[in-house]
């Protein structure tokens, strides 16, 4: 489907994307630059406490000024928390 802007545009398409490296919180995390799993977690980035590569959290878009959360968690985990 083209644009009304730019009626030239091809429709998006996910596989274009490509490689998208993110920290996922319930899982062994391997650093792309070094290779280690040492993470500092932050917000909204996990730097790799080797060599200082960021990643964004798999969850990270999901929260903060401005944003609306779309999660599966509950009233009583999010007060627990």
């Amino acid at each position: 489907m083209a644009s009304r802007f730019n009626p030239g545009r091809k429709p998006y398409d996910p596989a274009m994307r490509g490689y998208h490296a993110v920290y996922h919180e319930n899982g062994v995390n391997r650093c792309p630059g070094c290779g280690r799993s040492h993470w500092l977690i932050g917000r909204m980035l996990a730097e790799c406490s080797f060599c200082g590569t960021a990643l964004p959290l798999s969850e990270s878009g999901f929260c903060g000024s401005g944003t609306t959360f779309h999660g599966t968690r509950t009233a009583g985990q999010i007060l627990a928390a």
